[in-house]
C-alpha cells in the first residue's frame, strides 16, 4: 500500500487530500482551515471521538452540533442543524486505493451531510480505513465497522454476536443506506485527511 498513490488517486478524483503523520499535525491543519466564527457539524464517528476534536472546538468557543453530545429529546434537531454548517466533520467507513469513499449508514444523516449541505466537509480517516478495492471496502465495513458499532450501541443484532453481516431485517438494523462517493461534488468542498494512526472502526 502506498499512501502517496492513494493521495494522488484522491486528487485525480478532485478531492483535496492530505496525509498527516499524526493527530498533532492534523490538528494544526484543521485549526488553520476553520475560522473563529464558523458553525461546526459532526457526523457520528468513533474516529472523531478518539481524536477529542469536539472538545477542542468547544474549548475554542465554537458552536458545534453533534447528536452524540445532545440530550435524547434534542437529537433530531441537532442532526438537522449539523447539515447546515460552515464545516462538517466525519470519518468514512472505508477508502479504496483508487480513491473512492464507501459508507454504510443507519439513519443516513452522516452520508447526507457528507454529500450536500455544508460548505466544507472534512473526512478524517486513520490508515486502518484503507481498503484495496470496493469489495474489500464493503467487507471491511460488514465485518469490522458494523459489528463493533452494534456492540458499542448495544443493538440486538446478529452482527453484534457473530461479527458478520447477515443482511438482517431487524428494526435495529444499521445497514440501511450504502453510498460510494466517486469524486468531489461541485457544491461541496470535500477534504480528505488521512492520518498515520489507527482511528475508530
Amino acid at each position: 500500500m502506498s499512501i502517496d498513490n492513494l493521495i494522488k488517486n484522491l486528487r485525480i478524483r478532485r478531492f483535496r487530500a492530505e496525509f498527516f503523520v499524526d493527530r498533532d499535525e492534523l490538528f494544526k491543519y484543521i485549526m488553520k482551515e476553520t475560522n473563529e466564527d464558523e458553525k461546526i457539524g459532526f457526523g457520528g464517528s468513533k474516529t472523531l471521538d478518539d481524536l477529542g476534536l469536539y472538545e477542542k472546538f468547544i474549548g475554542q468557543g465554537k458552536e458545534v452540533f453533534w447528536h452524540w453530545k445532545a440530550e435524547p429529546n434534542e437529537r433530531l434537531e441537532v442532526l438537522k442543524k449539523a447539515q447546515h454548517v460552515d464545516s462538517y466533520f466525519s470519518s468514512t467507513n472505508a477508502i479504496t486505493l483508487d480513491g473512492r469513499l464507501v459508507n454504510i449508514d443507519g439513519n443516513a444523516n452522516r452520508v447526507a451531510s457528507m454529500i450536500f449541505g455544508p460548505k466544507k466537509v472534512f473526512i478524517i480517516a486513520g490508515e486502518n480505513k484503507i481498503a484495496n478495492d470496493l469489495d474489500s471496502a464493503l467487507n471491511r465495513i460488514k465485518t469490522i465497522a458494523c459489528p463493533q458499532n452494534a456492540r458499542r450501541l448495544e443493538r440486538n443484532l446478529p452482527c453484534a454476536v457473530t461479527g458478520q453481516c447477515t443482511d438482517c431485517r431487524s428494526d435495529e438494523r444499521m445497514c440501511n443506506v450504502t453510498t460510494i462517493i466517486e469524486g468531489n461534488i461541485p457544491t461541496t468542498d470535500i477534504r480528505i485527511c488521512i492520518v498515520g494512526e489507527n482511528l475508530g472502526y
